[in-house]
């Protein structure tokens, strides 16, 4: 599940999660700020302080890693993962309407140099390597196979590929990344947990969905 905050973090364990994950979209808000508008410095202090507060592990939506070439990419992967995390993802959208994803061959880069951060700091952190498509309109699932199984070559170590809606789509692209394990955002298929599970899903998270509902009883 996906906490906005050290309370909600703190409840999520006590109701018995083994991890938890940061949300780009629900800590932003909380800062009052849009989704990928946060800093990277407001992101490791949240995640430092999510780390702090938990005794399970936190995996980090690290967005784009806060730079677009590599090696900057590379640079800020190493310094959340002194903030305690477990893992982060690493997306290949660009924030460009005009054209939302980094280049096939600079996308790969960016997996590779997040993958020798963590391995030169010894973290062990699980590296999930995410294609945005399916949330930029781009509904190519070949397109999204490719991706993600470049993407497990250059080191992550999960993939994620945010939007899928059809058992069809998702049972895809669990086949083409076996043996890699798949997160799902569990919202936009409409699947029961033990759905996912029979389509080969080893992995579920619920987004800014936790955020999204805070907001709306407060509204």
């Amino acid at each position: 599940p996906n906490p906005f905050d050290v309370g909600s973090a703190k409840a999520l364990q006590h109701l018995g999660f083994k991890a938890i994950a940061s949300t780009s979209a629900g800590f932003a808000w909380t800062l009052g700020k849009a989704d990928n508008g946060v800093t990277l410095d407001e992101v490791c202090d949240h995640l430092s302080a999510l780390s702090a507060a938990v005794d399970i592990p936190l995996n980090a939506d690290f967005e784009g890693g806060f730079a677009r070439e590599p090696d900057g990419v590379g640079a800020n992967v190493a310094r959340a993962v002194t903030t305690g995390i477990a893992g982060l993802s690493i997306e290949d959208s660009t924030g460009d309407k005009a054209k939302p994803l980094y280049e096939r061959s600079l996308a790969i880069a960016r997996i590779k140099a997040a993958r020798a951060a963590i391995d030169a700091d010894n973290s062990g952190a699980l590296l999930t390597g995410r294609c945005e498509a399916y949330l930029w309109g781009q509904q190519d699932l070949n397109l999204v196979i490719d991706r993600l199984t470049a993407y497990a070559e250059a080191g992550a170590d999960c993939l994620y590929a945010p939007g899928l809606k059809t058992a069809e789509d998702i049972a895809a692209v669990v086949k083409a990344a076996h043996p890699m394990p798949v997160n799902l955002l569990i919202g936009a298929s409409g699947l029961s947990v033990a759905q996912a599970t029979d389509l080969g899903v080893r992995r579920i998270s619920v987004g800014g969905s936790l955020a999204r509902t805070a907001w709306a009883g407060f509204m």
